[in-house]
């Protein structure tokens, strides 16, 4: 059948130059399963041969990593509260926690990322959907303060290349989780390309689904992951992969998420997986045994914020409020001896922790994934804590794929019919778990009638109050505890709230840093401390 014509607007080749590096592990090049024939030890019967069934398996797969990423090894850690709590907030108390091994963006998200996201959306929509780009836009009043002159901040941040390198900010919990979406599709389309698996390099080419699906002809859309793995063998390219099946040899299917060509997807952080990385406890531990306890991402006396190695002794380790006034210590004052920075610093400024993270204390707070709820962890499990499941699925009840209009995947809750029997979940959205669900329904004493939590009803923190971790330029060293914990609807943002992407290892939890193959190369300012 002949496909429908659709317009396919890539702006990978230009998007390129902007300020996210492009850099993965390499993959096979050619066909994956060209020469790779082995015998299956479960049947005796030979893989990756048309002669014996044509069954496809990748046995060498290696895990498709940005080159900007740390390897974050799994382990267990006590979260929660580690100083005194002095806003008697009592939503932290300490827990045993484990958390399984993932990677995560060494620095923050900075402005020249999120600029290249911007042109991208603007190349694609910016003509028939320019609704698209506003809405990615990130609000540059934030900055604005009636008690304060805050002109240079409200014009140049975001617009001026001198901030180029600095934390993207006045960004939205949605604006920063769409971008991680649009960060794996363009990893995504790139590593087709580079292994010769779709032809990219072409403004306009013929693609999309089949005649009479649910794309409108002549629509402008973007590459997804989702849809292509969902409907592939509709987006095929010029040089997919062979196909090894009965009565299909030799003809070309689409990449498919068996093949293990494809990157996984980039997410905001877990709540338990920021703290855990923030405090770097590998950097303190021998023998499971942990010299001591973290207040901040460091080693030290307990309030301890200055470098006390001899040859950086005194220099600042994150960039906070010292004190009322005191944003950036006096001028003239010896190099580090004060953070230098009244805003923000540059995303590459002050000294990693023992992750090889940047900023996980000061700078700019980051967005968690989860929905936050004062008693979280009452409810949590112990191991990958998360509030804020929403179970979907990418099929209608007919079981078929449906796109929108910018060939993306419509996804449906699962009713309540549908769960009908499961032990582990019973419902779609369980955002509210414990909290004006059934089980949460109080019989008010000597009456039938009964009252609920019922947050967002009656309170500010509603189902769509996401997390937010760490301390900001603005904040007094308090914050920089990763203990602590904020919150903020998501549709809003701040001058002092930005983000960092991760993303789950997939495989053994060990050796994530030892058995990857990068490519590409890292801004050249890569671990510049300040």
């Amino acid at each position: 059948m002949m496909m429908s014509k659709h317009i396919l607007k890539t702006a990978v080749w230009l998007g390129i130059l902007g300020g996210t590096a492009i850099g993965l592990v390499s993959c096979n090049s050619g066909n994956l399963y060209n020469g790779k024939k082995y015998q299956s030890p479960s049947t005796g019967w030979m893989v990756n041969d048309p002669a014996w069934g044509g069954f496809q398996n990748n046995e060498s797969y290696e895990q498709p990593v940005p080159a900007r990423f740390q390897f974050i090894p799994g382990g267990y850690y006590t979260m929660g509260m580690n100083q005194e709590d002095l806003k008697f907030e009592h939503n932290n108390p300490p827990r045993p926690m484990t958390v399984s091994s993932f990677y995560m963006d060494e620095v923050e998200t900075s402005n020249a990322d999120y600029k290249e996201y911007l042109y991208w959306l603007h190349r694609v929509y910016g003509e028939s959907h320019p609704e698209m780009v506003r809405a990615a836009m990130p609000d540059p009043l934030v900055w604005n303060s009636i008690g304060g002159f805050r002109d240079p901040m409200t014009g140049d941040y975001f617009e001026n290349p001198g901030y180029n390198n600095y934390p993207v900010v006045g960004v939205s919990w949605i604006q920063a989780r769409d971008y991680c979406v649009w960060r794996t599709d363009r990893y995504n389309e790139y590593i087709l390309w580079d292994n010769k698996y779709w032809d990219l390099r072409i403004e306009e080419r013929d693609g999309g689904g089949e005649a009479g699906d649910n794309i409108a002809e002549g629509t402008v859309y973007e590459f997804n992951t989702d849809s292509y793995l969902a409907k592939g063998n509709e987006f095929i390219g010029i040089n997919a992969i062979t196909d090894m099946s009965p009565g299909k040899v030799n003809e070309l299917r689409a990449i498919t998420k068996q093949d293990g060509i494809l990157m996984e997807k980039l997410r905001l952080p877990t709540e338990a997986e920021w703290e855990y990385a923030a405090l770097a406890l590998a950097g303190n531990t021998e023998n499971e045994r942990l010299s001591e306890r973290r207040v901040y991402p460091w080693n030290g006396k307990p309030l301890q914020v200055r470098a006390s190695d001899k040859d950086y002794r005194g220099m600042m380790l994150g960039n906070f409020t010292r004190g009322k006034g005191d944003y950036m210590g006096t001028a003239g004052g010896s190099l580090g001896l004060n953070d230098g920075a009244e805003y923000t610093a540059p995303v590459y400024s002050y000294y990693p922790n023992d992750f090889g993270l940047f900023n996980m204390a000061g700078n700019v707070a980051e967005w968690c994934l989860d929905v936050y709820r004062p008693m979280t962890f009452d409810d949590a499990d112990d191991l990958n804590a998360y509030r804020g499941n929403v179970y979907v699925s990418a099929k209608d009840s007919m079981g078929e794929y449906q796109l929108d209009e910018f060939g993306r995947i419509i996804y449906h809750p699962y009713t309540d019919n549908q769960l009908a029997g499961r032990d582990n979940f019973t419902t779609s959205d369980n955002r509210n778990f414990g909290d004006g669900d059934n089980n949460s329904l109080i019989a008010k004493s000597g009456s039938d009638s009964t009252t609920s939590l019922m947050y967002g009803a009656s309170t500010l923190i509603s189902d769509n109050s996401r997390v937010v971790k760490g301390g900001s330029w603005k904040d007094r060293a308090y914050y920089m505890s990763p203990a602590t914990r904020r919150y903020l609807e998501e549709d809003r943002s701040a001058a002092w709230i930005g983000f960092r992407c991760v993303m789950s290892r997939i495989g053994p939890t060990k050796g994530g840093a030892t058995d990857i193959k990068r490519i590409g190369s890292l801004p050249p300012n890569n671990g510049k401390a300040k």
